[in-house]
Formats: structure tokens, sequence, C-alpha cells
């Protein structure tokens, strides 16, 4: 095993990409991107000292959070290892530029094989939680998606996620407004929660340009180890 292998499995990071400007992690279900009110160690330190480690950096080490996923979620998240990376980076996922690609897991089959969603999401910040309504109501945003099925499993559905907006748990509260919350998500209405205390929702591909480099870059997170992930089709 290579040194870098070692250094990510001491951290618990699957590094997908990472080069001098940009580190980009597939996050495990149940960490979080930045430090919150828990106090517990956010995915932005441990990727600081991976680098601080890996390239015996003296001092403090530069890290941008340039978005995040919610905690239960698992996926691709990209941070930004240098100050000149960071703003042209957060100008791609402001202008829309970075395609995102979720995969989700339902039980109940949606209305329609594939089809776009779109709510107006307001957010209730004491629950932590966004509202799905189908006319614009006070205080709440436009928010659009498309789904489709791309498998069938025995008991389940997997839907793959295209976002045109991103809003507070939009997904998630989306999918829940049309009858098929996603697995695990007591939160959006699923009868019983996971055992890690995960949602079936990943983020499953990111598509854009390097912000420094003449470079196109399209990466792919491999899904949790996890029963019901384990007999997705991973060449869907």
């Amino acid at each position: 095993m290579n040194s870098e292998k070692i250094l990510s499995n001491k951290h618990n990071l699957q590094v997908l990409y990472e080069d001098n400007h940009l580190i980009v992690i597939n996050k495990r279900p149940g960490d979080i991107v930045q430090g919150d009110k828990t106090g517990d160690t956010p995915l932005s330190e441990v990727v600081k000292e991976y680098i601080k480690v890996k390239y015996d950096k003296p001092g403090k080490v530069y890290l941008g959070v340039v978005h995040r996923l919610d905690r239960p979620t698992s996926g691709l998240v990209i941070f930004a290892r240098t100050s000149k990376a960071l703003p042209r980076l957060n100008q791609l996922f402001k202008d829309r530029e970075a395609k995102k690609t979720y995969w989700a897991i339902v039980k109940n089959m949606p209305p329609k094989e594939e089809d776009t969603l779109i709510h107006y999401l307001k957010r209730n910040p004491k629950q932590n939680k966004s509202y799905a309504h189908i006319k614009e109501v006070p205080e709440s945003k436009k928010a659009i998606l498309d789904y489709k099925i791309i498998q069938k499993l025995d008991n389940y559905f997997l839907l793959e996620i295209a976002l045109h907006t991103g809003r507070h748990h939009q997904i998630r509260s989306q999918l829940s407004a049309i009858g098929c919350p996603i697995k695990g998500d007591l939160k959006y209405g699923f009868d019983r929660s996971n055992k890690d205390a995960s949602i079936s929702l990943h983020a499953r591909k990111l598509s854009f340009s390097h912000p420094v480099k003449d470079l196109e870059l399209n990466l792919v997170a491999p899904v949790p180890n996890d029963p019901i992930w384990n007999a997705v089709n991973i060449y869907t």
C-alpha cells in the first residue's frame, strides 16, 4: 500500500481527486462538512490534517469550503486548496456551471418514470426543515429538479436526480412532496431510520471546469458499503 493510501485510511478519507488547487472527497454519511454546534470534528479539519501530514506542511493549512452536503448524506465534496481557486469555484457553483447528479433510494414508486418537479420551498429554521408548496407562498424559493428511475430493486427504486436550483434540503423535500421520501429520512416522512442514521441520498457525479487549469473534471463517487447500496448496479 502506498503512502497516499495509508494516509487516506488513517484519516478515513476517500480522496477522489487532488492537485495543488483543490481536493475532492467522497464524504461518508454522518460526517459534517464544516463545524457546527455539535462540536464534532468536521471533514474540513480532517482534510487539513491529511494535507498537513502528506505534504509535511508547517503551520496552518489553507482549505476553503466550496459547498456542503447534509450530514446524513454521502458523496462528492470539493474543497479549495488555494485562495485563488476558492472564489472561482464559488462562482462556478453560484452560476450553476458545476453539474451535480445525485442518486436516491426510495420505497414508493414515483408517479412517473421521469419528470421535472417544480415546488416553492419555505424553510423553517427552528425545525431545520423545508416545506414544499405547489404555489408560491411568502418567503418561499422556487426549486426545480429532474428525476428518473434508473433501477428497480427488490423493494425500492433508485432515482437519478439533476438539480437546477440549490435549495435547503431540496431533494429530500421535493421527493417527499410526491410521496417518495428517501430511505431512512424520518424528517421527511420515511417510516424508519437507517441503522447508521444515514439517509440513502448520494452525491454521485460532479462535472465542472477546473478553476485554474484548462481541464474538464468529471468525477464519480462510489456508493457507500451498505446492503441496499450494494444491490445497486454500479454501472448504471
